[in-house]
């Protein structure tokens, strides 16, 4: 009977009476099995070199996120700028290039700058201009006196409700200036609670506070309102105050005024200057609160420009008197930029 053929490796064939190769009588082990290739897949360098034939590459853009594009023309960055400036030369500029051509330009005829000579020798501009800044550098001043003081007990004096006191200074950030001046009014008006109180005690028919509707009343609403623009970044600031200096200078006998004065107040400057400019140049600006108190001897630059504009309809006057207010805002706002980011703030 003839011997079959023997396999002992997959694709080998032992003849009969033929001597195996010495490896077959090792127990045979298979590897591992190359994976499949997918139905359809076709050789990568050759899609490669295919594509390569075909035309360039495709890469990536970063600027598109990582989406791959080919032959597409990147726009430039400047391009994208372009609609907000033109918005914003629609909305501001282009007005404040009529308010500068109308204060050129006299409805009466005459020189360019003839109104300007008009409004600089006129005794109502230089008292306005007078009134406007002892206003707002006497506002700024005591901002930064009061607001320092309020500071130093909400940041350095436990007491209940502290957190919540400090919260409400953001908040009331964001009251209208007229709202500040109303509640005065309620208090220290001449039909006000302060006088009614006055009334009911002595019997007499007015009261005594009058001085709402004078430059103090106008100085007691501005530094009212705007205290809290100086205690922001004053918070800010003793927030990051290292305590241990402060405990260090106590265990040495140092009483609070000097603590105050040697360690709080130095890493204080920035932030009082910082919320010092930034105070005189709304005070400069400022016009709901002195026309709400009823400050008819109380004439600013806003208040100047109002009544050219609005009561005696000379609009180159009231554009000139403009031009100052804005020219004065612009450079004490430059001011306030370079001491801001100095401090940080």
């Amino acid at each position: 009977m003839a011997e079959a053929p023997r396999l002992d490796v997959p694709g080998a064939v032992t003849a009969p009476g033929a001597s195996a190769p010495s490896h077959t009588d090792a127990p045979f082990t298979p590897g591992p099995r190359p994976p499949a290739a997918a139905p359809g897949a076709t050789d990568r360098p050759a899609a490669r070199g295919a594509d390569a034939a075909t035309g360039p590459a495709t890469t990536p853009d970063r600027a598109s996120g990582g989406r791959a594009r080919a032959g597409v023309r990147v726009v430039p960055a400047w391009l994208w700028g372009v609609p907000p400036v033109v918005v914003l030369a629609l909305v501001f500029l282009y007005p404040l290039a009529l308010v500068v051509q109308q204060s050129l330009t006299p409805e009466n005829g005459g020189g360019a700058f003839d109104a300007y000579a008009s409004v600089f020798a006129s005794h109502g501009f230089r008292e306005a201009l007078g009134t406007t800044v002892w206003l707002a550098v006497g506002a700024t001043v005591g901002c930064l006196v009061l607001g320092f003081a309020l500071a130093l007990v909400i940041a350095f004096v436990p007491f209940p409700g502290a957190k919540g006191v400090a919260k409400f200074i953001d908040v009331f950030l964001s009251f209208p200036s007229f709202l500040i001046t109303l509640a005065l009014l309620f208090i220290y008006g001449t039909v006000g609670m302060a006088n009614g109180v006055w009334s009911d005690l002595t019997g007499a028919a007015d009261g005594p506070f009058r001085f709402l509707a004078t430059p103090w009343g106008v100085l007691l609403a501005e530094i009212t309102y705007f205290t809290p623009f100086v205690m922001r970044p004053l918070l800010a600031a003793f927030s990051q105050l290292d305590t241990a200096q402060l405990e260090v200078a106590s265990s040495l006998g140092a009483r609070p005024a000097r603590i105050v004065r040697r360690v709080i107040l130095p890493e204080a400057l920035p932030a009082l200057a910082a919320g010092g400019s930034l105070v005189l140049v709304m005070c400069l600006n400022e016009f709901g609160i002195v026309l709400f108190t009823g400050a008819k001897d109380v004439t600013t630059l806003p208040m100047l420009v109002y009544g050219k504009a609005i009561l005696e309809s000379d609009y180159s006057a009231a554009c000139v008197v403009a031009v100052v207010n804005i020219a004065i805002s612009v450079g004490l706002f430059g001011l306030y930029r370079v001491v801001s980011k100095r401090a940080g703030a």
